[in-house]
């Protein structure tokens, strides 16, 4: 008789602990698709359409023409509009305002999607204690995150026609960490929590994890000095393996992420090293239960490369630039899975 509340306790945590898990999965997938409206907003030059943050009121979109008039005034008065979409009409500026609008109000509904669902668990007791502090921290996460696209945007308001590619990376960065921190969740949720790399292959599928994000951020700074619309050729670049002007700015530094050249060149060079180091991965583990996993992953690479090789020869079109930013992000999310697999 005293084993029956034991099992039922125990099937109670399992089925909270699912219901937690597909809420979690549920956010991670808005979380993709913010990263590729956000690459659209970015293909689309719609980004500092908006030049007010209003985080609570800005969820309304202009109602009237009056409305409009004013938005489109106070577009008219930044660097983009002066120096690029001089003569721009109002229906024009509309296209580009919903897009950004659009991008925002995927922000605010993350943050709704996130914020009730934990209110109503924690209320229900549902939440167990050693995942709670993770909540709360992904929750902060995700206020960070609103805040630090208003600084990137606000670099673009003022002295510049486009926003800063530091911030740019950052702000892809962040959001590349809260996705992959919301799928690892889900997994632990799932298949028990996990934290350790003890053996060979966990540990070189954690450098893999990391190379993959290190490639994200590559091309955050390809995609914020528009270096994709440059060089268009493959496999050379500006008529060479090793083109001409690669360090030619002072400091040196300045040229890994401002010099066109660089920035592109170096985020061709991490995607070979990461199709090597991935492919050597899954040789190293054809035999073992992880060969799936690093196959998969290994796949997951090659396609993206080719993906990243069609959208430079094509000059970045909307859609491969887009399908590009996509392909980062699930490569990643496989990433996160074929790790967690081989982590204790």
């Amino acid at each position: 008789m005293s084993v029956l509340p034991a099992i039922n306790s125990a099937d109670k945590a399992e089925a909270d602990r699912r219901a937690i898990a597909i809420w979690l999965a549920a956010v991670a997938a808005l979380v993709f698709i913010m990263v590729v409206v956000g690459g659209l907003t970015r293909l689309t030059e719609s980004g500092l359409s908006i030049t007010e943050w209003k985080p609570v009121t800005g969820a309304i979109p202009p109602m009237s023409e009056e409305h409009w008039q004013k938005e489109f005034d106070l577009y008219r008065q930044i660097p983009q509009y002066q120096l690029i979409n001089k003569g721009m009409s109002l229906d024009e500026f509309k296209t580009i305002y919903w897009w950004e609008w659009g991008h925002r109000f995927l922000g605010r509904l993350i943050g709704l999607a996130f914020f009730v669902p934990f209110v109503w668990f924690a209320v229900r007791r549902r939440i167990e204690k050693g995942l709670m502090p993770r909540l709360v921290f992904l929750f902060v996460l995700g206020g960070m995150q609103g805040v630090l696209g208003w600084w990137m945007v606000m670099s673009g308001l003022t002295e510049r026609t486009e926003v800063s590619q530091y911030r740019l990376a950052a702000h892809l960065g962040l959001a590349t960490i809260i996705f992959g921190a919301l799928v690892w969740t889900v997994l632990d949720l799932l298949n028990g929590r996990k934290s350790r790399f003890t053996d060979g292959l966990a540990k070189a599928a954690l450098a893999l994890m990391l190379f993959v994000f290190l490639q994200t951020i590559l091309g955050a700074f390809v995609a914020g000095l528009r270096a994709g619309f440059v060089y268009n050729t493959w496999p050379l670049m500006a008529g060479a393996w090793i083109p001409d002007g690669l360090l030619r700015m002072e400091p040196l530094w300045h040229n890994f992420f401002e010099n066109h050249l660089t920035v592109q060149f170096q985020h061709r060079i991490a995607a070979y090293l990461l199709l090597a180091a991935a492919a050597w991965h899954w040789w190293m583990a054809r035999k073992t239960d992880a060969a799936t996993g690093a196959g998969l992953l290994t796949l997951g690479i090659v396609a993206q490369a080719a993906l990243g090789i069609w959208t430079v020869l094509w000059v970045v079109p909307i859609p491969l630039g887009a399908a590009h930013q996509a392909g980062a992000m699930i490569v990643f999310a496989i990433s996160i899975w074929h790790l967690h697999r081989l982590a204790k």
